[in-house]
Order: C-alpha cells, then structure tokens, then sequence
C-alpha cells in the first residue's frame, strides 16, 4: 500500500471512531435481576443460568454492551429469598428472573410493577403468583415445573423398576405446595400399587437422616424424593448418600441426582426451561408485558436411569423401561 493511501485510509478509521463510540453509548444498558434458590456454586444452578445466558446472547443481548445481570443465590432460605428479592428491585431492573414459586412470592412483595418470568415452579394459579395460566393479569409469568399428578408417576416409575418395594419414603418439604400436593398426589395411587407411605420431611439434614435410617430397619422399602424445590436440592448430596447407604432404590425429580449416583429420575428439562425464560425476558425487554404472556407448561421430560446404580442394588432393568429411557448411565 502506498503511503499516501495508508494515511488516507487510517484517517478515515480515526473519523469512524467516535462514531462507532457514540453509537455503542447510545444503546440502552438494560438491567436483568436473576435470583436462584440453589447455593452459590452449585452445579445444577450454575448449569441454569449459563443456559439462560447463552439464550439472551442469541438472541443479541451482550452483557457489558446492552444488558447488566445481577445474580444472587438464595440457598434455599426465605429469609434470604425476601432479603435479595428487595435488594434486586431497589436496583429498578427491567425484569427478574426467578427460579422457584417462592421467590416470586418474595418478589411481588417487594413490587408489583416490576416484571417477573419465573421457570421451574409449581402450581402458579394456587400459588396466587398469576390468575391464570393463559393470561397471568399480573407483574409475572413464566415456565411452569410439573402437576402434581406427574407425582404418581414416580411411583409407578419405583415400581416398575423395583417391583419388590412394598414401602415407600417420600421426602418432601411440607412447608411447600410441592410438597404437600406432591405426597397427596402419590398416596392417590398408592393403594393400587399395594404401597404404603412413610413421610419425611426435609427441615434439616439430622431429620433426613434419622427418618430415612429408622424407616430402612424394614425390609421391601424404596424412595421418593419430592420436587424440585430449593428446600429439597439443598439436601441433594445427603438423600443419594442416604439411600446407597441403606439400599434403597429412589426416584429422583432432576436428573443431575441420577448423574449424581441416583438410581432414576423422570423431569421436565429444567435447562430447556431456562433457554426458553431468555425469550419471555428478551420479549420484556422489547415493551411486551408479562401479564399477557402465557405461563407455558413443560414441553419435554426425560427419563434417565443409572445402570451401575441398578446393579449395586441386584436390581435388573425392565427392556420396556429401558426402550424408553432418554439417557442411560452406565
């Protein structure tokens, strides 16, 4: 190139500069809340949102060019649910995401102007999160987890694979509509089934354990772990240990408990829910209100067994259970 091209040519990009420099401080920094029930650090919660992330930049929002996420982990805890749900509205964001019923409880007591799009949660109409789920007619909307009735499911899913259990524990949060609907939801089909139920619940680590040990003294018994619910993953390690431990096969409602050492799980796909989240925010984002947005129910669930599970328990795996599992662990 000759020189007096070359100088023409970086005097152009030096007049192009400031242009292009306007123009990106021109583009709106939108704010994005996301508050997550999980801990800090866990792998299932950070699956999530690197999920709900890579959606939003798909869909062209790049953080640190248009968009600013606040994270915060509520570990479960209500406390902390109400304590970061006010944090996040004070800081006006254009819409939060949140990962649990509870949390959009928290948030529409902090405000009931600022959007919502929740995923994974229970229940929403009886929740009082939204009146209905083709029109929400309020501040949230969102990707529903399950009906309870999918809670039934699992037990037959236990006995299927186990068809020697004649007792079941079921774990769940009473505290919860998840839980409570979950349980009645199960002892719906139990006689059926020729199962009867022993409740456990999940306030803390030492309860767990105590029950699950005095319930494994009897033969012929078996697992269910009700969910998903914040209170319920914040024992995730404990209840997989629990039932090795004491031999029993368990059904799980995430497959990351599976992929954890559990034995089987049937659940929607949490991940494809948060992918889908990114699109309800981008919508927001773009002047759409959430209380015109249908709460959408899941569109995919999947079935994932643990074969080296299923052979440290003697159990042999049904070829029609098999045919129809979605992922299997080996």
């Amino acid at each position: 190139m000759k020189r007096r091209e070359f100088i023409a040519l970086l005097g152009g990009a030096a007049a192009a500069w400031p242009l292009a420099a306007r123009a990106q401080q021109r583009e709106r920094m939108r704010r994005i809340g996301v508050l997550m029930s999980a801990v800090e650090g866990d792998p299932i919660g950070l699956e999530y949102v690197t999920a709900f992330a890579q959606a939003l930049a798909e869909l062209g929002w790049s953080v640190g060019r248009n968009v600013r996420i606040e994270y915060r982990w509520g570990a479960g805890d209500l406390d902390r649910f109400r304590r970061y749900a006010a944090e996040l509205v004070a800081l006006s964001p254009d819409v939060v995401l949140a990962s649990a019923g509870a949390i959009v409880g928290a948030l529409q007591q902090a405000s009931r102007t600022v959007p919502i799009v929740f995923v994974t949660t229970i229940d929403p109409v009886g929740g009082g999160w939204v009146e209905s789920l083709s029109r929400p007619g309020t501040n949230a909307t969102g990707f529903a987890s399950f009906e309870f009735s999918m809670s039934g499911k699992w037990l037959e899913l236990l006995k299927e694979i186990a068809p020697g259990v004649k007792r079941v524990a079921v774990v769940r949060d009473p505290s919860v509509p998840a839980g409570s609907g979950g349980l009645a939801a199960i002892q719906t089909v139990a006689p059926s089934l020729g199962v009867e139920l022993t409740p456990v619940g999940v306030r803390g680590a030492g309860e767990i354990e105590r029950a699950i040990a005095a319930f494994a003294r009897s033969s012929n018994g078996g697992l269910i772990l009700v969910g998903p619910t914040s209170s319920v993953r914040r024992h995730f390690d404990l209840v997989v240990a629990l039932a090795a431990r004491h031999r029993l096969p368990a059904v799980y409602p995430n497959r990351l408990f599976v992929t954890g050492g559990g034995l089987i799980s049937y659940a929607p796909d949490s991940v494809d829910q948060y992918r889908r989240a990114a699109g309800y925010v981008d919508r927001i984002l773009k002047g759409e209100k959430p209380g015109d947005l249908p709460v959408q129910a899941p569109t995919k669930y999947d079935l994932v067994i643990n074969m080296t599970t299923a052979r440290a328990l003697g159990l042999t795996v049904p070829d029609t259970l098999l045919a129809r599992a979605d992922e299997v662990i080996e």
